[in-house]
């Protein structure tokens, strides 16, 4: 059974209150514990009236919600509330099938990362839960492409607990290219994940750009004792909506680009389109044409690389042709 957090505190509240036996709780308390306890958390604008009241004490007898025994008591013309059996609490009802459904999916999320370094207490929460709530131990019925035996792998765990601490880096990086490795301090700031390889984001304090690194291409990092740069400027949410992968240059602008797929594979990019930006501008026997903004990067020219002789790049020509010198593709 899923709740929002404001019906959560109403729930609780009530279940309290009507498990105290020291006191009448005419429906007027509960309001005024409720509203006390939602504003507590959330502020004024919070608070319910009677009607919403009636409802929650409604769901909560019902059997969508806890069947709770509530008893109802005249005094004069007023009625208070209270369990028929004082040691109840909604604290204490079994998990639903339901719940069980949740955590099962959660535990299974979360094995994503086992076998990773310091990642080793997933194994040990899972074996408490399944205990806890007497979960059995189900199927494999889904798997995540993911490469657990990816070098560099080991430094996830450090790389986010340095962004959470705000430490600066010293990082010896050695690109594929290069003969020898080189340093870079850099301020970490975001950890992004694209196929299957994993990148780190920050700021070089040298020219006071973002550097993305690959996990793969570090060789060694040690903390320096320097003042950490705050990232003040970029919002890593918007940061990829503009390019295909993770590298892109702050002077880079978005172009429309126009791709021709020939039919056998024009289903495949209808169902799974290359970014959200495309737009389709055509479709008939012949095959798809789609449109996409982005920013050209080193990811781009890859996956139009994957595509083979399926894939002709329309426009702009200026992209075309430099496509083509780079690559020698057509």
């Amino acid at each position: 059974m899923g709740v929002n957090k404001n019906a959560y505190i109403r729930y609780q509240t009530l279940d309290k209150c009507f498990s105290n036996p020291y006191k009448l709780f005419f429906i007027e308390d509960l309001l005024e514990e409720v509203n006390k306890a939602l504003e507590y958390v959330n502020g004024f604008d919070s608070i319910i009236k009677k009607r919403q009241l009636f409802d929650d004490i409604k769901f909560m007898e019902s059997e969508s919600g806890w069947a709770i025994p509530l008893e109802r008591f005249k005094e004069g013309r007023r009625t208070f509330y209270r369990y028929s059996d004082i040691n109840y609490s909604i604290k204490n009802q079994k998990i639903t099938d339901n719940e069980i459904d949740v955590i099962n999916s959660a535990l299974i999320v979360l094995t994503r990362f086992r076998g990773l370094p310091q990642f080793d207490w997933i194994n040990e929460l899972s074996t408490k839960l399944k205990s806890h709530f007497e979960l059995d131990d189900a199927p494999e019925i889904i798997s995540f492409d993911h490469n657990e035996f990816l070098t560099g792998l080991d430094l996830l765990p450090s790389l986010y607990q340095s962004i959470l601490n705000k430490a600066v880096l010293s990082i010896e990086y050695q690109a594929f290219h290069m003969e020898a490795s080189i340093e870079y301090v850099i301020h970490p700031y975001y950890l992004k994940q694209y196929n299957k390889r994993w990148f780190l984001l920050g700021l070089n304090r040298n020219d006071n750009r973002i550097y993305t690194i690959p996990f793969d291409r570090i060789k060694k990092i040690n903390i320096k004792k320097e003042e950490y740069i705050e990232n003040k400027i970029i919002n890593f949410s918007e940061y990829f909506e503009d390019i295909i992968g993770v590298s892109r240059k702050p002077e880079d602008k978005p172009i429309k680009i126009k791709l021709f797929f020939n039919a056998k594979t024009a289903p495949y990019i209808l169902t799974k389109p290359l970014h959200g930006s495309q737009k389709k501008l055509n479709y008939d026997e012949n095959g798809l044409i789609v449109q996409i903004e982005v920013i050209p990067n080193f990811e781009l020219k890859q996956l139009i690389l994957s595509y083979g002789d399926s894939i002709e790049i329309l426009t702009p020509e200026s992209f075309k042709k430099k496509f083509m010198k780079l690559n020698n593709y057509y």
